[in-house]
């Protein structure tokens, strides 16, 4: 294999990039209700999860040697198949945007109330503002918008990883001594793992990633997959973890529940908790860049869904920006910012379930189902990522039980 070189150093940072956005501000409220030591197994448990999953769904890409996920599910099992996963992965998309039209109204709104001491502002108008403001941005130029975002990624990253240790001084370490039952252990665990893999999920970036390092290294791109999918799982794993550990430490049970029920990100709830401070004005403005940069990601992947389907159903060419797509993604958007619902249960009950199945059992199915991909079966692996897949997937079902 070649030595470590500036390409996979570069892939290894975009596909960090594309899974650090406005997940990580949400995964600390979900896991923090649980209490410290559930996010120590949580550690084991994400990084195999992560690496395997993504190494898999490189490999099924990889394999049309040139195409994409698209090109490889036409491929493997057919075009209705097909029209099945461009629904799913439609539906894995949209609902997140949803959420962030709800996280960047509640971020302003909060905002404006707790550090600029202003009365509560109308919540459709201000909806209909900052919605109108996002979409607007989206018909300018495309390119810069994709190109800025990737600028912003990395001074986000480094914000967020200077507040993990500005959290430092504050930690509370008799939280360590809080040990939650079993039954708790376990809870807490199988409700979180939905917005863990949304918030370690770098699939939309596996189909270009693949191309490229085919592209690279000819017959020794599997090998190169695995190198630079297993260190960039290592870097995703220290920093995610870090942040969510150092607001664990920082917080009880009770204020993530406070800051769940006010459905703000956490940066949001740390602002209004140190008012006065220097955080109370700035970590309003990375949460509102962190949501704003995840809304475009999200939004290009929505659209590119929801017009795949309208062209497979209609069988008729689609323009990117057409009417239907731009007014159903815009009208939504701007109703459910009105109506307010958990962005939390927008990750839980849809974006991270139907992730797994795309990200998690559709390779390990096609590595068994396909002969030509039987090469790339390990037993213990893809047992592991099947059942991990699954957990998360029925999560949802234990959430309704309770």
């Amino acid at each position: 294999m070649k030595k470590w070189s500036e390409f996979d150093n570069r892939w290894m940072f975009s596909l960090f990039g594309t899974a650090v956005g406005a997940g990580i501000l949400f995964l600390p409220i979900r896991a923090g209700t649980g209490g410290f030591w559930p996010i120590v197994l949580m550690c084991v448990l994400i990084f195999p999860m992560t690496y395997l999953s993504h190494l898999f769904l490189s490999y099924f890409v990889g394999s049309t040697k040139g195409g994409d996920i698209t090109d490889a599910v036409n491929k493997y099992f057919g075009k209705e198949v097909g029209i099945v996963i461009t629904f799913l992965y439609f539906f894995a998309i949209y609902p997140i945007c949803l959420a962030y039209g709800v996280g960047i109204t509640n971020t302003i709104s909060s905002f404006m109330v707790n550090q600029l001491g202003l009365a509560e502002p109308n919540r459709l108008i201000l909806a209909i503002v900052l919605i109108t403001i996002m979409m607007a941005v989206m018909f300018t130029n495309e390119t810069l918008v994709t190109k800025v975002c990737e600028w912003l990624v990395y001074p986000l990253c480094l914000i967020l990883f200077l507040f993990s240790l500005y959290l430092i001084p504050h930690w509370k370490l008799e939280v360590l001594g809080e040990v939650p039952s079993a039954k708790e252990f376990i809870s807490t665990i199988w409700l979180t793992l939905p917005v863990l893999v949304f918030s370690f999920n770098h699939s939309p970036a596996i189909s270009t990633f693949s191309l490229n390092t085919y592209n690279e290294y000819k017959e020794n791109s599997d090998a190169k997959r695995k190198q630079i999918l297993f260190n960039n799982a290592t870097l995703l794993l220290v920093f995610v973890m870090f942040f969510v550990f150092s607001c664990i430490l920082c917080l009880d049970k009770n204020e993530f529940a406070i800051a769940r029920d006010a459905n703000i990100p956490i940066l949001s709830y740390f602002a209004n908790k140190f008012d006065g401070n220097i955080i109370s004005y700035g970590a309003p403005a990375v949460a509102f860049l962190a949501i704003l940069t995840s809304f475009f990601g999200h939004y290009f992947g929505a659209r590119e869904g929801l017009n795949g389907l309208i062209k497979k159903v209609s069988g008729k060419a689609v323009s990117k920006n057409n009417a239907f797509t731009t007014i159903f993604m815009y009208v939504t958007m701007i109703i459910v910012a009105f109506y307010n619902p958990s962005i939390l249960g927008f990750i839980e009950d849809l974006g991270g379930p139907i992730i797994a199945v795309i990200l998690f059992l559709m390779p390990v199915y096609a590595i068994y189902k396909i002969p030509e991909l039987r090469v790339y079966k390990n037993g213990a692996a893809c047992y592991f990522v099947a059942i991990m897949g699954i957990i998360t997937i029925t999560s949802v079902i234990y959430k309704m039980n309770l």
